[in-house]
């Protein structure tokens, strides 16, 4: 684990061979108050659509939100993508989850909860929800107790811990093992693999590259992380990425 990501490197000069993943919130895209609030940037769209020509397909994105959110925040750019942390793609659900008949008991619970702690929220992804406290931090305490007692009632489901947020999601898959499954598709197979990303949950995706010898790469100073090269904070991820569209642009046209 790395002791001070401040120190890491900066990530490798890109090649044309990489497979790059690219998380969303906190990494392209600057943190927001409330999920519906985060801003695309002008020119960001492109600069991931030239990266798609450049890699010959060979990039995605690996996100807790919902594809077919991702879908509008990026339009017009249909790429390849990995939602609710690793248990969604484009081919459908990674796994097939019963819904629990008391989930509609879990939900009015966190619903009256949220009520008592202005600035806190709810976020129902369908398979999974996720409870914010960004704009409450008085509630943090509150909304993990919540959670881990809605575990008793949802089996199969598990917590995922993020910055400022606790989900509930069915066990049994993360961004990893997405990122091992596009690995080995005819896109990806055979490349190397790049991933970049700044919670908690990206981990999970930063031990799947590095086993397999790719660059990871931590956005912000969280610690401690298994990546092994850093960018500053997303202004300098969408830098970085312009600069890779225009350097691999070129060799495009040749």
């Amino acid at each position: 684990m790395s002791a001070d990501p401040a120190r890491l490197p900066p990530p490798p000069p890109p090649s044309r061979d990489w497979a790059l993943f690219l998380d969303v919130d906190g990494t392209l895209l600057d943190l927001a108050p409330t999920p519906d609030a985060v801003y695309v940037p002008p020119g960001l769209v492109e600069d991931l659509g030239r990266m798609h020509e450049a890699l010959g397909g060979a990039i995605a994105l690996v996100s807790g939100r919902r594809i077919e959110t991702l879908d509008v925040l990026f339009t017009p750019l249909r790429l390849p993508i990995i939602g609710l942390h690793g248990l969604q793609t484009r081919e459908g659900p990674v796994i097939a989850h019963e819904q629990s008949s008391d989930r509609a008991t879990v939900l009015s619970a966190a619903s009256a909860l949220v009520a008592k702690f202005p600035g806190s929220l709810i976020e129902d992804k369908g398979i999974a929800l996720a409870l914010h406290w960004r704009n409450a931090p008085a509630a943090e305490e509150a909304l993990i107790e919540l959670a881990h007692w809605a575990l008793t009632l949802l089996p199969g489901y598990g917590v995922q811990r993020g910055r400022d947020v606790i989900e509930l999601r069915p066990d049994g898959h993360n961004k990893g093992d997405a990122v091992a499954a596009l690995l080995d598709t005819p896109a990806m197979r055979g490349r190397f693999p790049v991933f970049v990303g700044d919670d908690l949950t990206d981990e999970h995706g930063f031990d799947l590259v590095n086993a397999r010898l790719g660059a990871t790469v931590l956005v912000g100073n969280r610690s401690p992380s298994a990546a092994r090269y850093g960018l500053h904070d997303p202004t300098a991820v969408r830098g970085w990425l312009h600069a890779a569209a225009e350097q691999l642009a070129p060799e495009i046209a040749a």
